[in-house]
Order: structure tokens, then sequence, then C-alpha cells
């Protein structure tokens, strides 16, 4: 084999006691990157050990069973934002390889490596780091690896070390959108991904199991939230938007030969340009496939006709980043478009439209008091959404917020682990008013006063999902996360 490359598995340090909840992706960057290396003549596979729940050891066995001429370390969570909290997991794995065989070649790719590739390549046992989405660099990589001499300082984006010492170029290596292929699935165990909890309230979790997948019709962001870390891989603040005949084609193939129902579009923002999700949605409609689709969308991107033909193409779920119930504290990173009332009537049109909202709100937020982060709360309450997410700030590596932190000398935390939202070692940077152990200490408050005596949620949950939802959601709140931060 040419290229093998790796998704780690570190599900329960990243999410704790919460991990059974959390849907099991098909790892959607790995299988572009193999589909491209394919269509540049190299054999490729993936392993997968989060899908089978390997450790790093039985992932090194399987690399020397298959003796590849390079290995890569896909280091992406359940959005690209989430690739540090992966970095401890993957970490583990590459020493696990080179323990086994020193002189097997390693590189990583993924946000986290492109926010930071000087440190990544000194801390970690790798060999190179590609830095941006690294299509065409990774397939050079691998065939400058296979002929054994190559001009590495030629390869955009390509880091690697020269008598040890970390060089690198740095360079841009941004795809071309046309050449951005569709995911390897005939490489992934498609039969063991699984969505989350609440993308199957009031469904079969056992008929769901299998029937998974995670699509994108668009690659990067226009807009520049200062906690957000996105750019460090897709360089620009733009959109470059895939082909809707080619996001089909993905679609058919999903529904026909893998018996897809239940599709995550992992955009930033799925529901962004009105014009190509309106003709996404009229193929949809077309095919009536009696889909499950979620995606993440924005307040100022939503209308009343669009939503009911989103409802009609198979959408059952849209995100909306709120983040806070404070203007003060969403000016202040760069996101005060809309205001709360805003947020309550698109809210609502979306419910009376027939689809289910997620609403992610942030506490500690680098201008939050607690007044602020309770003005969040009590909007959550009011606008009743079906699901929440609640998180805590975390200056995350290839962020505005992570530099300007930096810029200023702030400690920040140098376990990986302690950017993940839900693990044991989660530390967040804390705000100008408000410790790191409050801004935690509220977070886990909140998420769990949410749904305490809050009958209303109840009787939507209920109305909307059945009994069994009811009773699931009421299971998990009694499982409190573990938190070093406040046990100390």
């Amino acid at each position: 084999m040419d290229l093998l490359l790796i998704r780690s598995n570190d599900m329960k340090a990243v999410y704790g006691d919460t991990h059974r909840y959390v849907a099991c992706e098909p790892p959607y960057w790995a299988g572009v990157i193999a589909s491209y290396a394919r269509e540049e003549g190299l054999e490729a596979g993936i392993i997968d050990a989060e899908a089978f729940d390997y450790s790093p050891a039985e992932v090194s066995s399987l690399v020397l069973e298959k003796r590849p001429a390079i290995v890569g370390l896909i280091v992406t969570g359940s959005n690209l934002s989430a690739s540090t909290q992966k970095m401890k997991g993957a970490g583990l794995v590459c020493k696990a390889i080179k323990n086994a065989d020193k002189d097997i070649p390693i590189f990583m790719w993924g946000l986290h490596p492109s926010a930071l590739p000087q440190r990544t390549m000194e801390e970690e046992e790798i060999d190179y780091l590609i830095k941006g989405e690294g299509l065409r660099a990774v397939a050079q990589l691998t065939k400058g690896v296979k002929e054994g001499a190559a001009d590495w300082g030629s390869i955009d984006g390509l880091y690697y070390k020269e008598n040890n010492k970390v060089v690198g170029n740095g360079r841009l290596n941004i795809a071309d959108i046309a050449d951005v292929p569709a995911p390897a699935w005939d490489l992934l165990p498609m039969e063991r991904y699984m969505p989350h909890n609440w993308h199957l309230f009031g469904e079969s979790r056992e008929k769901a199991k299998g029937r998974y997948a995670v699509l994108a019709t668009s690659l990067g962001c226009p807009f520049s939230c200062t906690f957000c870390a996105i750019s460090a891989l897709f360089g620009l603040k733009k959109v470059r938007f895939i082909d809707v005949s080619k996001v089909m084609s993905e679609i058919d193939l999903l529904v026909n030969k893998y018996h897809v129902k239940y599709i995550k579009m992992m955009d930033e923002c799925f529901v962004l340009n009105e014009e190509y999700v309106n003709e996404l949605c009229d193929r949809l409609i077309e095919r009536n496939y009696d889909l499950n689709i979620w995606g993440y969308a924005r307040i100022d991107t939503v209308n009343q006709k669009l939503l009911e033909k989103l409802r009609k193409a198979g959408i059952r779920w849209l995100a909306f980043g709120v983040e806070s119930g404070s203007i003060k504290s969403l000016n202040g990173v760069a996101k005060g478009q809309f205001d709360n009332e805003k947020v309550k009537r698109v809210v609502k049109m979306t419910q009376d439209a027939g689809i289910y909202v997620l609403t992610d709100f942030m506490f500690g937020l680098p201008d939050d008091d607690i007044e602020d982060m309770r003005a969040s709360f009590e909007l959550c309450r009011e606008i009743n959404p079906e699901w929440i997410n609640f998180y805590v700030t975390m200056p995350y590596p290839g962020s505005k917020l992570y530099d300007e932190y930096v810029a200023k000398g702030e400690h920040l935390p140098n376990d990986w682990n302690a950017y993940a939202q839900y693990s044991y070692e989660c530390t967040p940077k804390g705000t100008k008013y408000l410790s790191p152990t409050q801004v935690l200490e509220y977070r886990d408050w909140a998420f769990n006063a949410f749904f305490e005596g809050n009958s209303r949620f109840f009787e939507n949950v209920q109305q909307k999902f059945g009994e069994g939802a009811v009773q699931e959601i009421k299971a998990m709140v009694k499982n409190k996360l573990k938190r070093k931060l406040l046990e100390a």
C-alpha cells in the first residue's frame, strides 16, 4: 500500500461519559484525501480506529501488517474546529507506530497541525506535516517517499525535518473546488456509523446504525468570528460551493448503495447561499428519499419560504449558532448582527415550518460576566429549542482569540485534552470578569438547570418525538460530567 490514512480513537477521553450519545461519523476528509490519492494513481487505505474502538497499539499492529509507504494521521473532530481536542489521541498513535518501527514515515494533516505547524513538528513523533487543504501535497509527498527522492521545498504547505531542524514553506495549498473528489466510501466501514442521539429522537437507534453519512456542500466560511479557527485550514475567509450535481450524485450513491437515511451537512454554514440551497432542495424533493438531514444555519440566512422548502427536501434539523443572549458579548467576538428578538422570531418560524431546532450557546465569551451568561441561559429557555449545545469558549489554535492571548503572553493549556468541551481536563480561558472555574461551573450548572423542572421543554419533546425521547433525555442528564477543574 502507498498511503494509509488513520483516524485515531479517543472518544472516551474527549467526551467523557457522554461518548455513547455522540455520533460516530465517517471521517469525511480521510475519505476525500484517499479519493484524490487514488486519482493520482496511488493505492490508499483508511484505518478508522474510532469506528472499531481500536487502541493505539492495535492501530500500530495493523500498520505493520499493511506496510504502507507512508502513514497519515487525519486530525479532525465532529467539526473542523474540534481538531485540537483530537491531537492527544493522534499523538499516541504516532508514538505507538514509531515504537514498533521508527522507519515508517508519518505525516499529520488537519486544522490544528495547520494552525501550529512548527510546534506540532517539534512535539509529535512525525516526519512531515501538511498545512492547509493539501490534497495535491499529500499525493506529492507520498510519491516522493515511494520514489526515495523529492524536492520537498517545492511542495506547497509541506513541513519536514532537515538536520533535526523543522523546515517548511507555509505556502497555501487551497484546492480548486472542482478537483475535490467525493470520499472513498468503499474504504470506510459504513455499517458502523451512527447519528447523534438527538438526531434520532423518536426513531430506532438499532435501525439507524449503518445508515449515517456526512457530506459537504461547501468549503470555508466568509465570516470573521474571533473564536473560530476554520481559516487555519481553508486560508482566506471565503466559501466555495461544490457543484449541486456532484452533491446529488453522492446522495444517490449513499442512499442506493449504502442505504443511508441520516445525513449531516458538515458545512460551517449549510444554509448560506439561498439560490444554491434552493437548487439542492429542488433536486432532493424530486428524489423523495425520505431522508433525515441536519445542518448549520444562521439567524440571518433563513426565511419562511426557504424553511418550508428545506423541510420538504428532508432537512429535519437546523442548528443555529446563537452563541449568547448578550449583545455586548456578541459584539466582542464580531457576531453582534442580530438581537434576541430576531433570534426568537427565527426559531419560532423554523419550528412552525416543521423543522426541529438545535441552538448552540457559548459561555465565557471574553466580555461575559455572570449577568451575560444568565442572559444566554434565559434566552435559551425562552426560545425552547428541541435540543441544546452549551459550550465554554475555547481559544482554539488558529483562532483570533488564541493569537490575541499568545500575543499578550497569557497562559493557555498545554494538554490538548483541556480544549475538549466534555473532557475531564476541560479548561476554558475565562473572561475579563470570570475565572476559568467560574465559567466551567456555570456552563455545567446551566446545562442541567435547563432541563430541571422544564415542563414546557419536555411537553414539546413528548409531542414531537414520544415518551421514549423524554426518558432518554432525563436519563442522560443524570450523568454529570467529571471535571478536574471543579474538583480542585
